[in-house]
């Protein structure tokens, strides 16, 4: 079980701006809503959710399926305030505990024990600690999981007569997309996610700043982000992603990124080991194309992140019976093997049940990704993910309420010096003021 710090701050700064959000579609009794991030795993969901799930329950699903900062803003509106407009949402493991210890979340344990069949001990470790909360309930169920990797072209590799490390460095990363670029028409050597957002391009920059010795606070929570480590990973990514990153790379972010490696605009792109599914799926212009090695690293011995994309069912519902029996559908074995047969294996939503990587039919199709995927999420440590005592768990956030605001102004800071409307200096000097503060109030 994680250690949940400052876990009973209100969550303010995350619900600014969210007032004006519209409703999900009503429904009857027979009928629950469902919110949900655009990855390309939820809308194959979305697609398949009529003629199955509610086919074969009755139950029918309103979805509403928003960009990640969207999302993440209208269900902590919606969830904070109990308002009922959802009766399920996809939350991470960033906020499912948060959002537990404030009693916005039906506990699921009590449907976990009339429902066998789930399995739950089938869900990894990780994934199961950090969705449960500090009074040992389970909070929601992961739909994937995932930590993260670098993806590169290896026909493009070949042709240029470069060679991917299995095990690279950052400045052999560098070293390679600068080689990289211009090797086909309109391709750029690597894709970074620069979109403002905690969740967007702090996610793979703070694993560059874990990795280069940086930390966004000291175990007494002192900030860091003018300290060595911080600034040298901050100018690194930012200096590699303006010279050879994407186009518009200052709003880019995982979807754009995907899009870029699908359609060749990228050599390489480090992001979450989820990519590669869509990148190997039937129909994709890069099937087969693609090889996959760890996080890059500088000073430690991995860096990937640990995530998960989760089910939680709102504790205001009043259909929880039923959000849960689409809960325990979306995050079933029935439900990979049903992607698997009508989509292709490699499109599952993996990285979360031990038995995926016991099938031999996902094993067979998603042999390029799948073991370095399991290997990733393995060993992500949230407890020690850089090379100083941390004051809170967390690879790619710090594990504390306040972060989601501190976090998303930083990531602005951090976007604007992408698209060079200020240096990486002023940007941390900004980020560095805001930390304080953050770090003041938790001593």
């Amino acid at each position: 079980m994680y250690v949940r710090m400052g876990v009973g701050v209100a969550l303010t700064s995350l619900l600014a701006g969210c007032a004006g959000a519209g409703g999900a579609a009503s429904g009857g009794s027979d009928t629950i809503n469902v919110l949900m991030v655009n990855n390309p795993q939820m809308i194959e969901l979305q697609k398949l959710t009529a003629s199955h799930f509610t086919k074969e329950t009755g139950i029918k699903v309103n979805f509403t399926v928003l960009p990640e900062n969207d999302a993440r803003d209208k269900f902590t509106q919606d969830f904070a305030n109990q308002a009922g407009q959802y009766d399920v949402a996809t939350m991470s493991n960033f906020e499912t505990p948060f959002f537990a210890k404030n009693g916005w979340l039906e506990p699921l344990d009590g449907h976990l024990a009339k429902d066998p069949g789930f399995d739950q001990d089938d869900i990894l470790k990780p994934l199961r600690e950090s969705l449960t909360a500090e009074d040992g309930k389970v909070y929601a169920e992961p739909f994937y999981g995932e930590s993260s990797f670098l993806m590169y072209r290896k026909d493009v590799f070949e042709a240029k007569n470069l060679t991917m490390p299995e095990k690279p460095t950052w400045q052999q990363v560098a070293d390679l997309a600068a080689k990289a670029d211009g090797a086909e028409r309109g391709m750029r050597g690597i894709c970074l996610r620069g979109l403002p957002g905690w969740g967007e391009v702090i996610a793979p920059l703070t694993t560059v700043v874990n990795t280069m010795g940086g930390t966004w606070f000291t175990k007494d929570w002192e900030a860091q982000l003018t300290g060595p480590g911080f600034t040298k990973a901050a100018k690194f990514y930012v200096d590699l992603v303006r010279k050879h990153g994407e186009a518009g790379a200052s709003q880019a972010g995982y979807a754009e990124c995907l899009n870029n490696m699908t359609q060749g605009k990228s050599a390489m792109w480090y992001d979450a080991t989820a990519g590669a599914g869509s990148l190997e799926a039937k129909g994709s212009p890069v099937k087969g194309k693609i090889g996959y090695v760890p996080a890059p690293v500088e000073q430690t011995d991995s860096s990937g992140w640990l995530y998960t994309w989760a089910w939680g069912i709102q504790k205001s519902s009043p259909k929880t019976d039923k959000a849960w029996k689409f809960v325990s559908w979306a995050s079933s074995k029935e439900y990979e093997n049903l992607v698997g047969e009508t989509s292709g294996w490699s499109n599952v939503p993996a990285g979360k049940r031990a038995s995926t990587y016991a099938n031999p039919a996902y094993l067979k199709e998603a042999a390029a990704f799948a073991e370095v995927t399991k290997q990733a999420i393995a060993s992500a440590d949230p407890r020690d993910p850089g090379t100083q005592p941390r004051p809170t768990v967390g690879v790619h956030f710090v594990d504390i309420p306040e972060f989601t605001d501190l976090g998303t102004k930083v990531s602005q800071e951090i976007s604007a010096a992408i698209a060079g409307k200020q240096s990486v200096e002023e940007a941390l000097k900004t980020s560095q003021k805001l930390a304080e503060k953050v770090g003041d109030k938790q001593r």
